[in-house]
């Protein structure tokens, strides 16, 4: 079983024996065809193209082994001497005997092909047929002188009388035929053995023109049932105008005899004719023979010759497998219990001890791997964002929810350091200085960040912590944060809604009673009551209802600001809202300065809700120029060159006094204004409609006067929209 196997596992060895196989049929077939057997010579040129074939395919599998051993020989490997001797020792072993053998084979059939063809055989055979050609001759004359008798012996020429002395005569000479013609050609009677034949056979026309000239026909021909006939045809002895002609069978002895000779002589005229393709066709058998048995036997050289370098050459190759780490390697045991095979059983076991030390050793990794895994499945589950960075602040690792709130597309290299993440994805600078900055302080942190990106406005709440070593030294940082935006929009709306609806029913409710018992102290005493009591009733009930107005107007807009409407989002060019507001402060006493250059970008959002803010930041502009000279308002739009994140910025400013800076920080807030009148929520309406869109609005004190900047994302970053770039630039 064991041997089986090997088999198998080498189909190329029962490839080479099948051929080997098939090669000694084909040859031995050869062999037969050469020895005039007709069938098998019919097929000597196929069975001599497959001989070629496979000998062609026995010299490539021996020349390919030839040049193998001799390129291993040259690089000096192992087993290549040892094979080389082999292999050269058996095909001298095997080429000697071989080449006496066919030496002295060849001579022997050469000579034996000769002595076929002596001279005494080729005259023996030539006397023979000359023989049997003289004997036919001979038989050939007396029926010749017998059918002119039996014309001779004719009388009564009629129709009637001659075809029954005819066939009287035809059955006395036993002929097959006898017809009687006339000098012309014309039949005058005819007697046939055979009763279904109603035409006689009439000779060529050449015969009976030699005989209307008066030479006698006699000659052997083959009838249609392939027996051999002679055919006579005589003029009459007697001079009478008349012609006959006879068809007699000849004997089936002779006609055999006659086939055979012929056929004997045919062959033996055939084979002298091919005596030296005969020489050539056993020359190259008996050539193809010692090929064959060559190619054998180097083939058998080979696979002896690996046989027995096998177990060196299978050490040396390990040996090198196991320098190289490959710790489960194992020999294939020799068949024959020798040093070769102890040898190879000590290499064996020696290699399974150092697999099992590998084993070992990858089962602790395979553990350390799952306690990552098991870490980052933890992660990966939670809702906050974590990622850790080492101490060069390259990426270490970076769970779902961190890609998700930071909106990254991929997941990034673990060799992307803090440095790339912010130039490959800008809007993330404000968050990377925020962790580079408390990184370097080495302790734990916390802060809120905002970002700006093409999706709008994101607050994250980030927390950070130095990751320690085992013996305590920092050897990264991890930061996890949480994206609130939608929980602080959340808990300012709901805040904002019970302050407007506590507002409603605290201060609104009790207002309509104050200004209808005022309007009614008004009517009932303003005509009772003196001259100068009326005058300060007037103005006491007027400044109470007039206040009461003020209240409701504040109570309003704080509700208008808690409020958080339902806004119907569309996308229009920003240039277009602009240029439209803008119409209304042209015929106003400041000079307006317009730059509109976005190149008709789209925004989505609602045009009335925007429109609203750039009322009230011109509104706040044009107040704060109030009371000077020159005043000067400038509006600016721009496309900002960010191709990750598309915005828009929307620039208002004006060369008033600009805005105190201890109101800088609060001055989006509900109530903070530097104005005498007022409510105070114009700009935390403005913050508040900016942020619902996405964007993001900030202040600040310019050369000349306060500047706001506003920034909204594109929609879908859509540079090429359909609408018509607005530029207008001028003063009025």
């Amino acid at each position: 079983m064991s041997r089986l196997r090997q088999r198998v596992k080498h189909p190329g060895a029962i490839g080479v024996g099948l051929l080997l196989l098939a090669l000694l049929v084909a040859l031995h077939l050869m062999s037969n065809a050469v020895q005039n057997s007709d069938t098998l010579s019919r097929a000597f040129v196929p069975l001599l193209s497959v001989v070629l074939v496979g000998l062609l395919v026995l010299v490539l599998i021996v020349g390919f082994n030839v040049v193998s051993l001799v390129l291993r020989y040259r690089r000096q490997a192992t087993g290549s001497r040892l094979t080389a001797r082999i292999v050269l020792l058996f095909s001298l072993s095997a080429l000697l005997p071989l080449g006496v053998v066919y030496y002295y084979s060849l001579g022997f059939l050469l000579r034996g092909i000769d002595s076929w063809f002596d001279v005494e055989i080729d005259s023996a055979m030539q006397d023979a047929l000359t023989l049997n050609q003289a004997s036919l001759d001979l038989n050939q004359r007396v029926l010749m002188k017998y059918s002119a008798q039996i014309l001779a012996g004719v009388e009564d020429r009629s129709a009637t009388a001659l075809t029954l002395t005819l066939d009287d005569l035809r059955r006395q000479a036993g002929a097959l035929e006898l017809t009687v013609y006339e000098p012309g050609g014309q039949v005058l009677g005819t007697a046939i053995d055979d009763p279904t034949q109603l035409v006689p056979n009439h000779p060529e026309r050449e015969i009976m023109q030699g005989v209307r000239m008066g030479v006698d026909h006699v000659g052997l021909e083959t009838s249609e049932d392939g027996e051999l006939i002679v055919r006579v045809l005589v003029n009459d002895p007697r001079g009478r105008p008349l012609l006959m002609q006879a068809i007699f069978p000849t004997s089936a002895r002779i006609t055999e005899l006659a086939t055979r000779l012929e056929t004997a002589y045919n062959r033996y005229t055939e084979l002298s004719y091919l005596r030296r393709s005969l020489k050539f066709s056993f020359s190259l058998t008996l050539s193809l023979l010692l090929v064959f048995a060559l190619m054998a036997a180097l083939l058998a050289a080979f696979a002896t010759a690996q046989r027995l370098a096998a177990p060196v050459a299978n050490i040396a190759r390990g040996t090198r497998s196991v320098a190289a780490g490959n710790y489960e390697e194992q020999l294939p045991l020799p068949a024959h219990d020798d040093e070769l095979a102890f040898l190879v059983g000590s290499f064996n076991a020696m290699t399974r001890r150092i697999a099992k030390a590998r084993d070992q050793l990858e089962r602790s990794q395979r553990a350390v791997e799952e306690q990552r895994a098991y870490l980052e499945t933890v992660l990966g589950r939670l809702s906050s964002g974590v990622v850790a960075f080492d101490t060069s602040l390259r990426l270490g690792t970076m769970n779902h929810a961190a890609r998700d709130i930071l909106r990254l597309t991929e997941a990034p290299s673990t060799e992307l350091s803090l440095d790339r993440l912010e130039s490959a994805h800008p809007r993330l600078t404000h968050w990377g200085e925020t962790v580079r900055r408390h990184i370097g302080s080495g302790q734990a942190w916390r802060e809120e960040v905002t970002l700006f990106g093409n999706e709008g406005r994101q607050v994250l709440m980030c927390r950070g912590s130095p990751l320690p070593s085992a013996d305590g030294d920092p050897v990264g940082h991890v930061v996890v944060f949480d994206d609130i935006t939608t929980l602080i929009r959340a808990q300012r709306d709901a805040a904002w809604g019970e302050v407007a609806r506590r507002l409603a029913h605290e201060i609104k409710n009790p207002l309509t009673p104050i200004q209808l018992s005022a309007e009614r102290l008004r009517h009932k005493l303003l005509k009772k009551v003196p001259e100068d009591d009326a005058r300060v009733v007037d103005r006491a009930t007027h400044t109470i209802v007039q206040q009461v107005e003020a209240m409701k107007a504040m109570v309003n807009d704080f509700a208008n600001y808690a409020r958080s409407p339902q806004m119907q989002a569309e996308p229009f060019a920003l240039d277009d809202l602009v240029a439209e507001v803008l119409e209304l402060y042209r015929a106003g006493p400041n000079r307006l300065t317009v730059e509109l250059d976005t190149g008709g970008a789209l925004i989505s959002g609602d045009p009335k809700r925007l429109r609203q803010v750039l009322h009230n930041l011109l509104k706040n502009a044009s107040e704060a120029l109030e009371g000077g000279t020159d005043g000067a308002i400038g509006v600016r739009t721009r496309r900002l060159p960010d191709d990750e994140s598309p915005a828009l910025e929307l620039v208002i400013d004006d060369n008033g006094g600009g805005i105190a800076p201890e109101l800088m920080d609060r001055l989006f807030e509900p109530y903070v204004t530097s104005k005498s009148r007022g409510t105070g929520l114009g700009l935390a309406i403005v913050k508040k409609i900016i942020e619902e869109h996405g964007g993001i609005i900030r202040v600040e004190n310019a050369d000349h006067g306060a500047r706001f900047t506003a920034t909204l994302p594109v929609w879908r970053a859509d540079s090429s929209a359909s609408a018509t770039p607005i530029r207008p630039a001028g003063e009025s």
